[in-house]
């Protein structure tokens, strides 16, 4: 089932109440290959920032289940000198790792609060594992967008990480 002709299965859903068939049409919305359409953090001054570039690349996968996995890129990043992993510079890894975000577990769909629900089994960020991740989000023309809240930044940074399914 696509996202955007689910959206009026889910408003009936709601209606009725959490059950075990309305969670299944939640994730089903979710369900398939999403491609990433823009990563970008607004800071608490307002200016805009792209930690992985103007164009990352980012793929987001979700399961019947609610398993997912997802990772985003920066393009570009450097290669490591030596072309050996375990012989990089600081500054090589310290690029690698900040040009890169994956995690994955399971999502579900939090309809009263609109709100996708992320519980974190593995991550680049060893800081997330085990830990739930609650994103408010908004489906509009065809984009998944979510935001990460300011709280997780410290300094008011709100992360957003925007989705287009797959072709």
């Amino acid at each position: 089932m696509r996202f955007d002709k689910s959206l009026s299965a889910l408003a009936v859903l709601a209606a009725l109440g959490t059950s075990t068939a309305a969670r299944a049409a939640d994730l089903a919305s979710l369900e398939g290959t999403w491609v990433m359409d823009a990563a970008y953090e607004i800071h608490a001054d307002g200016s805009r920032t792209t930690n992985y570039g103007e164009h990352p690349l980012g793929l987001l996968t979700v399961d019947s289940a609610g398993r997912y996995n997802m990772q985003i890129f920066r393009v570009g990043r450097p290669a490591f000198a030596s072309g050996v992993k375990t012989q990089g510079t600081a500054e090589e890894y310290r690029q690698a790792v900040l040009g890169s975000s994956t995690h994955f577990g399971t999502v579900q769909i939090d309809r009263e609060h609109h709100q996708l629900v992320f519980d974190v089994q593995a991550a680049s960020f060893p800081n997330w594992e085990g830990k739930r991740q609650v994103r408010d989000y908004t489906y509009d023309g065809g984009l998944l967008s979510y935001g990460v809240p300011a709280s997780a930044s410290g300094d008011g940074t709100v992360a957003y990480s925007v989705w287009r399914r797959a072709p």
